[in-house]
């Protein structure tokens, strides 16, 4: 005779709902308890604070869900674990999504170049026939006036001769459109190449870079 099916517990919203508001309380103090204490201890404007913004959620999340597996047939601790799931989405990591995107603007988080077409989107891919030229334009990122005021310097990469990237400016400040002109040889092989641009800068006495590379397609010229 086998054994009847473990019944699946039944969670009474009287016994719930505390236990689900209590994890969720938990879980956001938490939050900015160890937000305050941890940004009171960190001296540096960048370091650590990364990692800050995602061991909160890191923790509650994962660690929210084993707690309700492991008391899945206690209603109330299964409400408290997943109290601390949710409390890891918000405010856990609504919080510490916003910190990472300050700490981005602050130019913590290193800078980048987005290339675009001419009033196009950006791009990362440029399909481009042997002996053919394409125009793009090149834009700082990452940074912000504000936090990076002076001039950036900028400087073409290509790893294959056929490859050839024009600046026609060779400095400029965040956020300010340049040119961008890639060139593939008549004699460029059909193959993948990679290009780039890099955008460097020196603030308070550090330096600050922005790249991006493209990854080049070069087709056969057409007849």
């Amino acid at each position: 005779m086998s054994a009847p099916a473990p019944e699946f517990p039944t969670y009474p919203t009287r016994t719930f709902l505390p236990a689900f508001l209590l994890g969720w309380g938990i879980g956001a103090a938490l939050t900015f308890a160890l937000r305050a204490v941890v940004a009171a201890v960190l001296t540096s404007p960048c370091q650590g604070h990364t990692l800050l913004a995602l061991l909160l959620p890191l923790l509650l999340g994962p660690g929210g869900l084993a707690f309700t597996a492991a008391n899945w047939r206690r209603p109330g601790l299964a409400a408290l674990g997943l109290g601390l799931v949710v409390a890891s989405l918000l405010p856990a990591l609504y919080v510490g999504a916003r910190d990472i995107a300050v700490l981005r603007g602050e130019g913590c988080a290193g800078g980048y170049i987005v290339f675009a077409p001419a009033g196009g989107a950006s791009v990362s891919t440029l399909r481009l026939p042997a002996g053919s030229t394409r125009e793009l334009m090149g834009r700082v990122g990452g940074y912000t006036p504000t936090t990076h005021p002076g001039t950036f310097t900028l400087r073409a990469q290509s790893n294959m001769p056929g490859i050839t990237v024009t600046l026609p400016r060779t400095a400029v400040r965040v956020g300010e459109e340049f040119p961008v002109r890639i060139t593939a040889a008549p004699d460029a092989g059909v193959n993948t190449y990679t290009a780039g641009v890099q955008a460097t800068t020196t603030q308070d006495g550090r330096a600050a870079t922005a790249s991006s590379t493209l990854e080049i397609d070069v087709r056969p010229a057409a007849p």
